[in-house]
């Protein structure tokens, strides 16, 4: 990769990392199931007015939506609204990578190597480890969130995979309409009609700027130009070249966690984070193949002597 595309890919990782600041400050104002309806509904509006539509069968487009953008998110922003801290969530959510391969050779029959076996055994035993560290702390159900959340990411991958879009990033686009409606209906529901109206109202000040501000990011530049840079990485690269930058999402959004709101992980949760981010790095990069050299050959006239 020339080194601009190399700025590129380490420029969206810190993005997606600083992404959970962002939920962090809008999940201060709005209730988290709301929000989510709410990040998706000013995505889908112009998605549906000014981006065609990927020609892909529905049902792999409404399974992305529903894995990807539902799913995943309920699990993230009802776990980091029950208090599980922002920057261990993004390393948290990296159980997609185990999840997809698993679900790929479950759903899919896909064949799991060696290699990957063992990175994902590694990735698997980091979890643990920081769910044990969490559970210490009377944190289970927000850690289980959020590895549900996981679960949901890597549904997403297997529609993607099997929908074999074209354009990726106009799919990417047109998920964002199908968390809409049903993540509103949910809201109503759990959160009720008088939270969202309150949280609504209240958001006309300025102490709610931050949280709106926040919402922009995630819309704007986290999904957006993050996503967009990202597939047009991918649509020139080798994806094995280019997801492993990935890996610096956890590590922004731990590092600015830090930074920016004093989170401080304890030694168990980055020595489990360790093991998350080498596991998935040890399974997706493939050992590279020896190449086969045909031995020199020489032709008849080489061996014909020499004229004097």
């Amino acid at each position: 990769m020339p080194i601009r595309h190399v700025l590129l890919a380490v420029g969206v990782a810190v993005v997606w990392g600083l992404n959970f600041i962002a939920i962090h400050a809008s999940l201060q104002q709005f209730p988290p199931l709301f929000l989510v309806a709410l990040r998706f509904a000013l995505l889908a509006v112009p998605t549906l007015l000014l981006v065609p539509r990927p020609k892909v069968p529905t049902r792999w487009l409404l399974g992305y939506g529903l894995g990807f953008g539902t799913l995943q998110f309920i699990g993230l922003y009802l776990g980091m609204a029950a208090g599980f801290p922002s920057g261990l969530a993004s390393l948290v959510l990296q159980s997609s990578a185990p999840f997809t391969v698993l679900l790929g050779a479950l759903l899919l029959k896909e064949h799991i190597s060696a290699r990957s076996a063992v990175g994902i055994g590694v990735a698997v035993l980091g979890l643990i480890l920081v769910g044990v560290a969490r559970g210490g702390a009377g944190s289970w159900a927000p850690f289980l969130l959020v590895v549900f959340g996981g679960f949901g990411w890597a549904l997403g991958n297997l529609a993607t995979r099997k929908a074999a879009a074209p354009n990726p990033l106009h799919l990417t686009m047109w998920m964002s309409v199908v968390p809409p409606l049903p993540m509103l209906a949910l809201s109503l529901a759990v959160e009720g009609p008088h939270r969202i109206a309150s949280s609504l109202t209240s958001s006309l000040t300025a102490a709610a700027m931050p949280a709106w501000a926040g919402l922009a990011y995630t819309v704007l530049i986290g999904t957006v130009v993050g996503s967009g840079v990202w597939v047009w990485l991918m649509s020139r690269h080798p994806a094995g070249r280019v997801a492993p930058f990935s890996m610096l999402v956890p590590v922004t959004g731990l590092t600015a966690a830090w930074l920016a709101l004093g989170e401080t992980p304890q030694p168990l949760e980055l020595v489990g984070g360790l093991a998350v981010i080498g596991g998935v790095l040890w399974a997706s990069l493939r050992r590279p193949q020896p190449v086969a050299v045909e031995p020199a050959r020489l032709d008849d006239a080489a061996l014909e002597p020499a004229a004097d």
